[in-house]
């Protein structure tokens, strides 16, 4: 077994970085080599913008190259619940983003010929107990009539064309979602940006920034660079930058663990007798899991697995023995099949779970997509790269409040907290 991310393993990496110091002057500089900033370089280079992108470790080193491989469209936690937060106009605006940047994903794939194994597959939400159907159905209704008519109900009858379990009640298809090989278009992403005349370093986290003239200095280990404009797109791992000028951003984004196991390549009957529908599949515990098939038929089942802010070798192992479990709870004829890959990530969440998208004392920035990032951090890339260029109008986020959350400096000690509570949750529910 590999303590690695499939999506990584299975991809070329990138191979364009600049070998040299990071040094230069640039109208733009942006800040993380995931989506989010991989879009904006590559919007920024289209439009003729001299650009620099940073990278701390190497392009979709973060959650980008480590996530579950979904492109689900819709508002993870209820559309219900989002009219009553954030008001009906914005809800239904938010909706309606996630729409928009998976189209914007496959025209991106289109226009850049990235061979990502993009496709729409629908995602399925599944009742994991009886209690959650009536739930499940609400929100279909509500969602069906005001924002998406694309979804309908599979009743607990009809499941087994879908997926080979015994263990559901019934689920909500969400017909446009879609599903795609990470990191190829990430490295795809990356080589377009390259193409169109970005400049990209890999290896140079941001120590330190300060004003310089009327632009402002990043110091990195390599080198300094020189930027009018900067744009930062680390989310869950902004958290890692301790430095003074990201300590905003620090108290605002809470980094949660989430963990995957992929098998070895399942068998046409195997898949068959697993998941037949063959889509991105969720199920409605708070403390839940995700599956899809790879582009070579692993099942990539993944979740929550244990509240913790650290992924590495030691928690990703404790936290795939709980995925192993719960994968045999759901699919007992898979409970002794040969897991081939075992990793973690970190998800940047924020206290309401809604990603945020502005600027801050001269940061242009876009993160806390809380588990959303794969579908929604492409526009927000593009979102961020028109901001730079003075245009305002296209965030879906703009004027949205982000508080800072009480007591929490970076590193969040109440995370055991949190999964003992939705822990009840999930058991009284």
């Amino acid at each position: 077994m590999k303590f690695t991310s499939y999506w990584h393993d299975s991809t070329t990496p990138f191979s364009k970085a600049q070998e040299g110091p990071v040094e230069g002057s640039f109208d733009v500089a942006v800040i993380g080599g995931g989506f989010t900033g991989l879009n904006a370089a590559r919007k920024l280079a289209k439009a003729g913008v001299r650009v620099a992108l940073l990278e701390a470790s190497t392009i979709a080193a973060g959650g980008s190259g480590r996530n579950g491989g979904h492109l689900n469209n819709g508002i993870s936690h209820g559309y219900a619940e989002a009219k009553v937060h954030l008001g009906a106009d914005r809800a239904h605006a938010l909706y309606r983003a996630f729409d928009s940047s998976i189209d914007m994903i496959e025209d991106v794939i289109a226009e850049e010929g990235i061979d990502c194994n993009f496709r729409r597959a629908g995602k399925l939400k599944l009742a994991s107990k009886p209690s959650h159907v009536k739930g499940l159905r609400a929100n279909l209704d509500l969602i069906h009539k005001e924002v998406d008519a694309d979804t309908r109900w599979i009743d607990k009858s009809d499941l087994p064309g879908e997926i080979g379990s015994q263990v559901f009640h019934g689920g909500m298809l969400y017909e446009k979602a879609a599903m795609m090989h990470m990191g190829r278009y990430a490295m795809g992403l990356a080589d377009a940006a390259h193409r169109h005349g970005a400049t990209m370093w890999e290896g140079a986290p941001v120590q330190a920034r300060a004003r310089s003239g009327n632009a402002w200095e990043l110091t990195t280990p390599k080198g300094k660079l020189r930027a009018e404009r900067i744009i930062l797109a680390t989310g869950a791992y902004s958290g890692q930058v301790k430095t003074a000028p990201f300590q905003w951003f620090r108290r605002r984004i809470i980094p949660v663990g989430s963990f995957i196991v992929a098998t070895r390549p399942l068998s046409p009957e195997e898949v068959a007798r697993t998941i037949p529908g063959n889509r991105n599949y969720v199920t409605t515990m708070n403390i839940g899991n995700y599956f899809r098939l790879s582009p070579d038929n692993r099942l990539i089942f993944g979740g929550r697995a244990r509240f913790s802010a650290v992924s590495d070798q030691n928690s990703d192992a404790k936290s795939g023995r709980i995925l192993c479990d719960g994968l045999a709870r759901i699919f007992p004829h898979l409970a002794d099949v040969q897991i081939d890959y075992c990793w973690g990530g970190l998800v940047g969440m924020t206290k309401d779970r809604y990603p945020r998208a502005g600027e801050h004392d001269g940061l242009i920035y876009g993160m806390g997509y809380s588990g959303h990032g794969a579908q929604m951090s492409t526009l927000i890339g593009q979102s961020l790269a028109d901001m730079a260029m003075g245009r305002t109008d296209t965030n879906p986020l703009a004027g949205l409040d982000w508080p800072a959350i009480p007591a929490h400096s970076g590193k969040p000690w109440f995370l055991p907290l949190v999964g003992l509570w939705f822990g009840l949750k999930d058991r009284l529910s």
